[in-house]
């Protein structure tokens, strides 16, 4: 497994989850998108699929991150990141992009995560020994959005992030349907996780190795979609 480690740099593991959370997207699906991580699933959504992607800080038909060298400097998405806006876009104030996320109004919500367990239930926002201002919105977007997908590195410090119970201060109690890294795709279901891609450079012995939950293989497993 060491070598393998080796193939994926930080920029490779980025680029493969974040291309293939955009493959679950919809046409016109109304989707949000955590800081940090998931925000790069934007920059891979196919031309032919119109996705709205709604900014909590406040927009709705966010496009994909500027290119510079000249940036708009008052475009940003909610990690500060200079975003594009698309045509018809919209901007409003944080009462307005409450309600549009705990109404049930968006389809799918895209998070990074410390920890997901078996159950599905994350925990996303508070590191051990370190100051943290919040929450922020996640509790909100998880529970009021349609589907839940975690996106994240599949272990930290060679520590697995996928666990079965979650030590850390949860987001939110079994709200997670699917669990997105760059070595393999997990469903949640009733039944428990379940392991439905792997990427082809990892072996299902691997996922067992770096993964600290109990899962189910799918007869009809198959290699990443990206």
């Amino acid at each position: 497994m060491a070598a393998v480690l080796q193939v994926l740099d930080k920029d490779i593991i980025k680029e493969t989850i974040a291309k293939r959370i955009a493959k679950e997207f919809k046409n016109n699906d109304i989707v949000t998108l955590g800081i940090g991580l998931p925000t790069e699933a934007a920059n891979y959504v196919d031309k032919d699929v119109n996705i709205i992607f709604q900014s909590e800080n406040g927009i709705l038909g966010m496009g994909k991150n500027q290119t510079g060298p000249v940036f708009n400097t008052k475009i940003v998405n909610a990690g500060g990141t200079y975003v594009e806006i698309n045509k018809g876009a919209s901007f409003y104030d944080s009462q307005m992009a409450f309600t549009i996320m705990r109404g049930g109004h968006i389809d799918a919500t895209v998070l990074g995560a410390l920890q997901v367990d078996e159950e599905g239930s994350i925990a996303s926002w508070q590191i051990p020994g370190k100051f943290v201002p919040g929450i922020g919105g996640s509790m909100d977007l998880i529970v009021g959005s349609k589907r839940v997908i975690a996106a994240m590195t599949h272990t930290s410090k060679n520590e697995p992030k996928i666990v079965k119970k979650c030590t850390l201060p949860l987001t939110a109690y079994r709200q997670v349907d699917m669990i997105v890294t760059e070595r393999c795709v997990f469903d949640v279901t009733e039944h428990g996780l379940v392991l439905k891609e792997i990427n082809p450079l990892f072996s299902v012995q691997d996922i067992k190795n770096s993964t600290g939950a109990n899962f189910i293989i799918d007869s009809k497993l198959k290699p990443m979609n990206i």
